[in-house]
């Protein structure tokens, strides 16, 4: 632990900054972890002797989760140019699973990126596209039936979005970014899309580029979205799965 003392300004007290190294090897979660990792993995393989019961991104996040805060996996040295002190801040993991520390410095990182140098000051509405689990078996496994109901889910929201954009030409376009989740709150198998998209859409005019924000975009709107969505996956998709399914 290292105190280092910053006078931010000049008429005020100085101010007292403590840091203080994580220690997750104390924590319920990585004790627990680290107790049981390897008998869970040889019970689940040995119950499913035929399969892979469980997917290579949790083992490797589970495995990094127990290196990530801890000194004997690396670490940096810092040392304050104020008051002369150094101090160890161990190397991180960097995982998207289960380690809340850098679950959490992401979300921020991405959140202050998303806000202060891609979303314009306009509403953003979250879109969340969810599969049955006889869906998310397929897909997990092609990357390309994967992006085929990303594009399928997405094209049905930008048509939506024009349709309740008062103006709007055929030509405007939607604003967004999407993430591809491949696991739930449990670290279960399920695959499924976060989309943050503007609520309305752009289109070039003689004045330069314009915004059209929706009118009327009501649940019963956002419902037929859905359905839409659905019937369009299940026409485009089932003849890829059992084309799959037939060559196992």
């Amino acid at each position: 632990m290292s105190v280092c003392q910053h006078q931010l300004f000049p008429n005020q007290a100085a101010v007292t900054r403590v840091y203080q190294r994580r220690q997750p090897e104390r924590t319920a979660a990585y004790q627990i972890i680290q107790h049981h990792l390897e008998t869970w993995l040889s019970i689940t393989r040995e119950a499913h002797p035929d399969d892979n019961p469980v997917p290579y991104y949790v083992e490797r996040d589970l495995r990094k989760f127990l290196e990530c805060g801890i000194l004997a996996h690396g670490f940096t040295r810092v040392r304050c140019e104020t008051c002369g002190e150094n101090f160890l801040i161990a190397y991180s993991c960097k995982g998207r699973g289960i380690c809340s520390s850098c679950n959490t410095k992401r979300l921020f990182e991405t959140s202050v990126k998303l806000l202060e140098h891609r979303f314009p000051q306009v509403p953003v509405r979250q879109w969340v596209i969810t599969l049955p689990k006889r869906l998310r078996y397929f897909l997990l496994r092609d990357s390309q039936l994967t992006g085929g109901v990303l594009q399928i889910g997405l094209r049905v929201i930008e048509r939506t979005l024009r349709e309740h954009c008062p103006d709007a030409p055929y030509t405007a376009k939607y604003r967004g970014i999407t993430y591809i989740h491949r696991f739930g709150s449990t670290l279960n198998a399920h695959l499924h899309y976060h989309s943050c998209l503007i609520d309305g859409v752009f289109a070039q005019t003689e004045n330069g580029l314009r915004f059209y924000e929706t009118v009327g975009l009501t649940q019963k709107v956002i419902q037929t979205a859905q359905e839409t969505i659905r019937n369009r996956v299940r026409r485009w998709i089932f003849p890829a799965c059992a084309g799959q399914d037939s060559g196992q």
